[in-house]
C-alpha cells in the first residue's frame, strides 16, 4: 500500500497541472529551420488592450503561450491561443484580424501582412509578428502541420456567408459571441440586449454606401420564436425602424427572416437600410432532394396466393425436418443398437402383465434377438 500512496502523490501534480505547464506539447521547439527560445504563458491582458480579458473569456479562451524563434539572424514572435472549440477559435481569429491583412492559402481561414500573420487551425489561433511573412508563408505551413495532431477538427461558423458582399469594407466582419465583443463593434447599448444567453450568435460588418458608413449586424437564434421575441425586445432599447420620430434612443432598422434578424445602424432612411437588409438571407433552407416512392396496396388475389404459398413452404419445411429427425434416429438405432438410444441401463418399461410373454426392449424395434443366456424379466 505504501508504494501505491507514493505513486499517487507523484501522479497528482502532473494530473492537476495548469494548461501553461503543458505548453511544450503545443508550440514546437523548432520548425523549418527556426529554433525556439523559452516558452512562456500568454497574459490575456496584453492581447489587444487590457479590456480583452473579458472578450477572450467570451470566445472560450483556455490557455495561451508565446515563444520567440530565430533563423539566420532573423526573429519572429509567435503567440498560440488555445480555445474551447473551433467556433470560439474562429471568433478570436475574426477579432484579431486587421483590415491591412489579406487572405492566404495556409489554412481555410488565414490572413497575412508584411509584418504579421494570423492563422486559424481548429481551436488554435496562431498570431505571428516581426518577420517578412509574405516570404515566410511556406515556413508557417510547416508550423501549422506540427500543431495539427493537437487541434479539434470541428466545423467553423458559416454565419459570415450571409453577409452582403456589395459595399463591405475589407476585413471588417467579426464573429461575436458575447456582449463585450458586441460593444466593441456595435457600440449602441450595454449588456446582453442581443440575447446571447438565449443561444444567439452574431456577425457584424461595416459598409459604405453612397458615402455613408453603415454597420450591419446579422444575428442567428436557435428558433424563429426566440428571434421574434428578441426583435420585440429590441424596440425597448432602440428607436426601431424610426417608429418614434422624437425618440432619443439610437435609430436602428431591423428585419427578420425565420431564425435570423438583421440590424442596421447609421442608415439615414429605411430605404438605405433595406439595401443591406434586402440582401440578407436566412440560414434555413428547405430542400426536397430525397428519392420518392409510392405504395400501392395489392389486390385480394395476390394476398390469397401469398398465403397459400407461405403455408406450403412452412408445411414442406415441417415434413423435411420430421423425416430428417426420424430417419437419423432410426439409422443410428440400426447401426448402433443399444449404444446411443434406448440403452438397457437407462430405459425402463412399465408392464401391465396382461400377457404371458415378457416384454423386451428389442421387441419394439426388432433390431436384435433376445439373449438366451439372459433370464426373462419378471
Amino acid at each position: 500500500m505504501l508504494w501505491l500512496g507514493l505513486a499517487a502523490a507523484f501522479a497528482l501534480p502532473a494530473a492537476t497541472a495548469p494548461p501553461a505547464a503543458q505548453a511544450n506539447a503545443k508550440l514546437p521547439d523548432s520548425f523549418s529551420g527556426w529554433t525556439g527560445g523559452p516558452q512562456t504563458p500568454l497574459e490575456p491582458s496584453t492581447v489587444a488592450g487590457a479590456a480583452s480579458t473579458g472578450i477572450l473569456t467570451e470566445y472560450g479562451y483556455v490557455a495561451g503561450w508565446q515563444r520567440a524563434y530565430t533563423k539566420g539572424g532573423h526573429s519572429v514572435e509567435i503567440r498560440l491561443y488555445q480555445m474551447k472549440d473551433p467556433t470560439d477559435g474562429y471568433g478570436l481569429y475574426s477579432f484579431l484580424r486587421t483590415p491591412e491583412m489579406h487572405g492566404t492559402d495556409i489554412t481555410e481561414h488565414s490572413s497575412i501582412s508584411a509584418t504579421r500573420a494570423l492563422i486559424l487551425q481548429g481551436n488554435f489561433v496562431v498570431d505571428a509578428a516581426g518577420g517578412d511573412f509574405l516570404a515566410l508563408a511556406p515556413d508557417l505551413k510547416l508550423l501549422v502541420s506540427a500543431l495539427a495532431p493537437h487541434v479539434d477538427p470541428g466545423a467553423y461558423p458559416i454565419l459570415w456567408q450571409h453577409l452582403p458582399d456589395g459595399g463591405m469594407e475589407p476585413k471588417s466582419d467579426h464573429y461575436v459571441l458575447g456582449p463585450q465583443g458586441l460593444k466593441q463593434f456595435f457600440p449602441l447599448a450595454d449588456g446582453d440586449w442581443l440575447g446571447f444567453s438565449s443561444g444567439a450568435e452574431a456577425e457584424v460588418a461595416r459598409y459604405r454606401l453612397n458615402g455613408n458608413e453603415l454597420t450591419l449586424l446579422v444575428v442567428d437564434f436557435p428558433t424563429p420564436q426566440i428571434a421574434t421575441h428578441q426583435l420585440e425586445q429590441f424596440s425597448q432599447v432602440f428607436n426601431l425602424n424610426a417608429a418614434n420620430l422624437g425618440s432619443a434612443r439610437p435609430a436602428v432598422y431591423a428585419r427578420r427572416e425565420l431564425t435570423m434578424v438583421g440590424l442596421v445602424a447609421g442608415a439615414r432612411s429605411q430605404e438605405e437600410a433595406d439595401k443591406l437588409l434586402g440582401q440578407m438571407h436566412s440560414a434555413i433552407h428547405v430542400t426536397w432532394n430525397e428519392p420518392s416512392a409510392s405504395f400501392t396496396e395489392p389486390g385480394i388475389g395476390p394476398i390469397i396466393v401469398g398465403i397459400i404459398v407461405g403455408t406450403g413452404v412452412i408445411c414442406l419445411f415441417a415434413v423435411i425436418a420430421g423425416v430428417a429427425f426420424g430417419g437419423v434416429r432410426l439409422l443410428v438405432k440400426r447401426l448402433l443398437p443399444g449404444k446411443v438410444f434406448d440403452r438397457d441401463s437407462q430405459l425402463q418399461v412399465l408392464q401391465l402383465g396382461l400377457g404371458s410373454k415378457p416384454i423386451q426392449v428389442q421387441d419394439f424395434y426388432g433390431i436384435a434377438k433376445p439373449d438366451p443366456a439372459k433370464p426373462p424379466a419378471e
